[in-house]
């Protein structure tokens, strides 16, 4: 079965380096954080889920990027990731990837296009 886009936000809703938008997505029928956030001018997504230790990044709801905006970082230990890869970029997470989502941004909208396990 194909994916069918779902809205995650508008396009203004996601500022460069600004805070990122969350929302959730099913997994194996349990609701999973998510978020997606504005870097480079492109939008990305991922699983809300430090690989460090399975908790979510975000320190206060949407909070995701260090200080300088360059990094995405988890509140708890500090692990920083790339925001356009989400590959570990330093910290505790040793190499580990954030879990990419498919999304599409046109019309001022921003779109998941990935569909829940059956």
């Amino acid at each position: 079965m194909a994916a069918h886009p779902r809205l995650i936000c508008a396009s203004a809703d996601l500022a460069e380096g600004g805070p990122g938008v969350r929302f959730d997505i099913e997994h194996s029928g349990e609701a999973v954080p998510a978020f997606a956030v504005r870097f480079r001018g492109r939008v990305h997504a991922y699983v809300n889920r430090c690989q460090h230790v399975g908790i979510e990044l975000d320190w206060l709801p949407g909070q995701f990027f260090d200080d300088s905006r360059l990094y995405l970082i988890c509140a708890t230990h500090g692990a920083t990731y790339r925001p356009d890869t989400g590959e570990c970029a330093g910290g505790p997470c040793r190499g580990g990837k954030l879990t990419r989502l498919p999304v599409s941004e046109r019309e001022g909208a921003v779109f998941l296009e990935w569909k829940a396990d059956d």
